[in-house]
């Protein structure tokens, strides 16, 4: 008998463009355009943003309003609905949750496992809090153990522990020196590749 199907995806790049890159588009700030996708070393990143942000006196309500302009990539809410026809869906994020609601809005409210901002009184962010280290890779061997199929997309450096884990690990439309690095991965370059991908490795 098939064990149930379980998907975990990324959040930016994935379904929604990358918030930093809006914020750094919207305030002119060149620096803040350094993801995932180039600097594999997170907490070295979060404490680069921050420091950017008290630089340039940014606050949460500056973030929030890029955010509440931006909305889910072209085709990625059919995607999220298609899925959730067949099994169940778990976004795995390093994003925080102050800043996702407004798009997991917009996707229909799938399942979210991510971290929090700590932002005192005025607004300021001033540090940030990982629910635990690695939780994309621990989350999907927990979804393992629970004996679910486990299969996964993602397109950083951060999700390739993730892609590691699963049963069935993807890219999807990932920068071209990941694959590089990483060829055991299949590469997608649209939500049609990896629905195909997805419904032939677990039988949707």
């Amino acid at each position: 008998m098939q064990k149930p199907v379980i998907v975990c995806l990324d959040l930016e790049g994935v379904l929604v463009p990358e918030i930093w890159i809006n914020v750094a588009l919207k305030t002119g700030i060149e620096a803040l355009k350094v993801t995932t996708r180039e600097m594999p070393d997170y907490d070295k990143l979060m404490k680069q943003r921050l420091s950017i942000l008290d630089e340039h006196n940014l606050k949460i309500g500056d973030i929030q309003e890029v955010i509440g302009q931006m909305g889910p990539l072209e085709g990625a809410t059919d995607f999220v609905k298609w899925i959730r026809e067949r099994c169940q869906v778990i976004i795995l994020s390093d994003t925080f949750y102050q800043f996702a609601l407004p798009l997991m809005r917009q996707l229909g409210f799938p399942t979210l496992f991510c971290n929090q901002l700590e932002i005192d009184g005025t607004g300021r962010i001033v540090n940030y809090h990982m629910r635990m280290q690695n939780q994309k890779k621990h989350s999907v061997a927990a979804l393992k153990a629970l004996n679910f199929f486990t299969m996964a997309a993602g397109d950083a450096y951060n999700d390739t522990a993730m892609l590691g884990e699963a049963d069935a690990g993807f890219f999807f439309k990932p920068p071209d020196h990941l694959p590089k690095e990483f060829p055991q991965f299949p590469v997608t370059q649209t939500y049609g590749e990896l629905q195909q991908r997805f419904a032939k490795a677990g039988n949707l």
